[in-house]
């Protein structure tokens, strides 16, 4: 397969340079003599909950500095100091394809005999872990902390004034649709100005209708998506029939101050949209279910990615200080308290997000109802976000299929 040879021979090469000539970092102790453990964070946005977790830590451990690294263009930045020898002790990243390169490029120490830690991760996200790999092994190199979710954000108020319960079927979904468009009400608040947002749909439909096995046939050329996402395509192109006036026209930012109005009853997105909605209008009365992509309420699964998890480099020179702060990461308090913060899932064992806008999740979390988002098995240059906007624009479903064939063919063989 082309993409996977090209990147795991560039992180080969890189990962024989750090083991030949070693890590060139020259400062492995901080000035006052405590032991260096370096975190890069991918999420930038979490620093802050970071370096509150970081003080906490240093108290309890007063031998070891934590420093955090947090720059732009994070994972750019971590391969180019990958090749230049210069490895951080922990990488905190999210779970998709790069974990996946560098699992099969050998980079990333295996963490399975971590059992005390590893025992409080829900068993549906080491899955989710695993799927990312091109070559499944009996190796686990991460360990999912904090999670996001996919759904529809729903309007409390107008779901009670419309006398609606929440759907648990795709024909009941459409008749909500339906009912709230022939009440006067705009069902949708589509944002598709910006591509990306097609993604959530996308992603919920996807995952609770192609087959568990769909990226693995791929890969070895037994499938198509020809073959497989005529149905996404058709369901996606339906709930566009229920937005608004000016679907490809209103962007992100612009949607969720429409939504905050109140006038819109249903948003697809992810429950990282919820605090921008509060942000604008704290009164918001809002909820979050799962899309019921099929009629069988038993296959429709929750949506949800691993947002950030941790890896050890195999050539970190603090691996048992690391470890320990693993340990201290993933301990219900400091679970709790970035979950808290950044409003995350968590991906720990009989802990959830308790906020009472994401309570209608709940029960498929404590179930292991819980399905990856596609697109983190896509290739980043397959830009599948700009083909799902096209298709909804143009309604062309064969151009779509053939174009997903045709990318994933010169990328990923």
């Amino acid at each position: 397969m082309k993409y996977k040879k090209i990147i795991i021979t560039c992180l080969t090469i890189c990962l024989l340079s750090i083991s030949f000539t070693g890590c060139t970092k020259k400062d492995t102790n901080s000035a006052d003599g405590r032991e260096r453990v370096e975190v890069f964070l991918s999420k930038a946005e979490a620093i802050g909950t970071f370096k509150n977790l970081e003080a906490k830590f240093e108290e309890e451990n007063p031998n070891i500095d934590i420093v955090i690294s947090s720059p732009a263009q994070a994972i750019t930045v971590l391969k180019t100091r990958l090749v230049k020898n210069d490895v951080p002790d922990i990488l905190t990243i999210a779970g998709e394809m790069n974990y996946g390169d560098f699992v099969d490029a050998g980079i990333l120490e295996d963490l399975s005999n971590q059992k005390q830690i590893i025992d409080r991760v829900q068993p549906a996200y080491i899955n989710v872990l695993k799927s990312l790999e091109f070559e499944p092994n009996n190796t686990l190199c991460g360990i999912p902390y904090a999670c996001n979710a996919g759904g529809v954000v729903y309007n409390k108020d107008i779901f009670e004034k419309l006398n609606l319960k929440i759907p648990t079927t795709w024909d009941e979904f459409l008749n909500t649709a339906e009912k709230i468009k022939q009440s006067g009400i705009t069902p949708f608040c589509f944002t598709l100005k910006d591509a990306w947002t097609s993604m959530p749909a996308w992603n919920a439909i996807t995952a609770n209708t192609e087959s568990d096995d769909f990226f693995n046939k791929r890969k070895n050329n037994q499938v198509t998506f020809k073959e497989e996402y005529k149905p996404v395509a058709e369901k996606i192109s339906k709930l566009i029939d229920y937005g608004h006036n000016d679907n490809f026209g209103i962007g992100y930012n612009d949607g969720n101050v429409a939504f905050a109005q109140g006038n819109i009853a249903m948003m697809i997105q992810g429950n990282w949209v919820i605090p921008e909605i509060l942000k604008i209008n704290p009164e918001s009365n809002l909820g979050m279910f799962v899309l019921p992509a099929n009629n069988d309420p038993t296959k429709n699964n929750v949506v949800s990615g691993i947002d950030l998890l941790f890896s050890v480099p195999k050539d970190s020179k603090h691996k048992e200080s690391a470890m320990k702060f693993l340990e201290f990461m993933t301990r219900s308090d400091s679970v709790a308290q970035y979950s808290k913060e950044q409003f995350a899932i968590p991906a720990i064992k009989d802990m959830y997000q308790e906020d009472k806008t994401v309570q209608d999740l709940k029960p498929y979390f404590k179930n292991g109802m819980v399905k990856d988002f596609p697109d983190h098995h896509y290739p980043s240059s397959m830009q599948v976000a700009d083909l799902a906007q096209a298709y909804l624009f143009d309604k062309d479903i064969n151009k779509l299929l053939n174009a997903l064939d045709d990318r994933w063919n010169r990328t990923v063989q």
